[in-house]
């Protein structure tokens, strides 16, 4: 599915080079649900942002459902990261201005998807984290968990191979943040690929693998996770 191979990220400042990433190794095979866990700073979000074709790494190979990224253009890019990955925030990210079922659909608005197939992918995303008698509310008047979901829905509208979750639970209460991680389990039972960074150690058992980051490294990795649901 996914493969990195002595990946590394840079940034340079005017005076120091700071390394988020150093010689990173990682393979995730097709279908599992990966949890990535480390203290802030450690390069959680930086793996998780080039795994997603957000950001490019400095050195290092990267396949990326088997084919080598070295030398994709930005287009070529930017059309696997909207039809093959989704993305779920701490922060949510949703638009004030639009409806639940509205910022649902921006996740399709450009892949050339027809208007009727539009709503009805929609209509299937809000069904499946039971939010369908929400579409026409705005995000100011759900809960936390209810915004959250809307998320999921987002995330999943596209139907993409990949899911990757940074902190999903980050802003929500322990109820909220266990409806998610159901949802995080069935998606991946359905086939779909889940990459989870978390700084809860209860919440990354939900996974089939742990692999624990510091200093921008994969220090430990824990096959075959405890399972909680």
């Amino acid at each position: 599915m996914l493969k990195v191979e002595h990946l590394s990220r840079f940034y340079r400042g005017s005076e120091v080079e700071t390394a988020a990433l150093d010689d990173v190794s990682l393979e995730v095979r097709d279908g599992e649900f990966l949890a990535i866990m480390g203290p802030s700073g450690c390069g959680k979000s930086t793996l998780l942002n080039i795994l997603g074709l957000i950001d490019s790494p400095s050195a290092g190979k990267y396949w990326f459902l088997g084919e080598d990224i070295a030398h994709f253009s930005e287009e070529q890019l930017t059309l696997r990261r909207r039809a093959q990955v989704g993305f779920i925030f701490q922060s949510f990210n949703l638009i004030d201005d639009l409806n639940v079922a509205e910022n649902v659909e921006v996740a399709l608005l450009y892949l050339g998807i027809p208007r009727h197939e539009r709503r009805e992918r929609v209509a299937e995303a809000l069904e499946r984290v039971d939010l369908a008698h929400r579409a026409r509310h705005v995000p100011k008047q759900l809960s936390g968990g209810q915004q959250q979901r809307v998320a999921v829905a987002r995330a999943l509208v596209a139907r993409p191979k990949l899911l990757l979750a940074d902190e999903p639970t980050g802003n929500l209460d322990s109820a909220n943040g266990d409806a998610v991680l159901e949802l995080l389990d069935g998606i991946t039972r359905s086939g779909t690929t889940t990459i989870m960074v978390t700084h809860s150690a209860e919440h990354a058992r939900r996974a089939q693998r742990i692999v624990h980051m510091l200093d921008g490294r994969i220090v430990e990795e824990e096959e075959e996770a405890e399972v909680t649901c």
